[in-house]
């Protein structure tokens, strides 16, 4: 904690007005806070930021991560569409860990055991803190006051609420897609690793200054239906073009239960897939261990 000034707040708790190095807003009440400016918006470009033939692929993800101006004190945000099958996050720092780069805020919109592999970037500094959903490993880690900042834990509305309120401001946003095309028109609802919709990472897409597409299924321009569009996205993008080789151990087979419906992991001629659908799931069941590997496509916006 980087302040030594607390307030009382409506529920009678000490706490501080800084976080992190940044004023937050104590509880007043119900109804009580009422917010006030104009939402956040990301800077105007225009066409001539685009490649003139609509091909926006890039060597390596390194290297969209170097074009994208990564560097110290960043926020880099990423989206949990492939739940414990993600493991884009774990390439992205251990590229950022190379670069010598520290200090960083993980904005993720939720964390999970795969994510373990990321520890020893908290405790060196690379990762100066998380701010999302902290599950796990991590969570763990966090609850213990490892962390070097102070964790923050957010929902999905309401890490949606500081990203368009400007209280969180992206510098470089990774969004994995089960399929894109060159021009960076993606979704999630087809290919190998196709997860269903990408509704996690809109808010990332939309407002923040870099974006980097991630899929292993390239299609050709336009990639219908597009729900993160290659021209929308204000920022031009830069489009990356890698052969990445992602490991994934699966030990247990989970459909778990959320309110609208589940998320499941399927083991199908020894590929993991992750499937979405709108209704209930009551099964948990273990099954042998897999290995996923995957050549990957990746696009970055600059």
């Amino acid at each position: 904690m980087t302040t030594n000034k607390e307030v009382l707040n409506a529920a009678g708790r000490s706490v501080p007005v800084k976080l992190n190095g940044e004023p937050v807003i104590p509880y007043k009440g119900l109804g009580k806070h009422r917010p006030t400016g104009n939402k956040f918006g990301p800077r105007i470009v225009s066409c001539a930021d685009y490649p003139a033939d609509g091909n926006k692929i890039v060597p390596t993800l390194k290297d969209a991560l170097i074009r994208s101006g990564i560097r110290d004190g960043m926020t880099i945000s990423t989206h949990h569409h492939f739940r414990n099958g993600d493991l884009i996050a774990n390439m992205i720092f251990d590229i950022i860990h190379e670069l010598g780069i520290k200090n960083l805020r993980w904005f993720p919109s939720a964390s999970f055991p795969c994510h373990e592999h990321l520890i020893p970037y908290l405790e060196d500094g690379t990762i100066h803190h998380i701010e999302g959903s902290m599950n796990g490993p991590l969570g763990r880690f966090t609850s213990q006051g490892k962390m070097k900042g102070v964790g923050v834990l957010r929902s999905h509305g309401g890490r949606y609420q500081a990203i368009q309120d400007g209280e969180v401001k992206i510098d470089i946003a990774v969004i994995g897609a089960g399929c894109a095309d060159p021009f960076g028109n993606a979704n999630g609802l087809f290919g190998p690793s196709a997860s269903g919709l990408l509704g996690f990472a809109l808010a990332d897409a939309q407002y923040a200054e870099k974006v980097i597409v991630v899929t292993d299924n390239l299609v050709d321009f336009p990639c219908v239906p597009w729900q993160i569009h290659g021209n929308m996205l204000i920022t031009p993008l830069l489009l990356i073009k890698q052969a990445i080789r992602i490991k994934l151990f699966l030990e247990q087979l989970v459909l778990l239960t959320v309110l609208t419906g589940f998320y499941s992991l399927t083991l199908q001629d020894d590929f993991v897939k992750q499937q979405e659908s709108f209704v209930m799931a009551f099964l948990f069941k273990p099954v042998p261990a897999a290995h996923l590997w995957l050549s990957v496509n990746i696009f970055a916006r600059s």
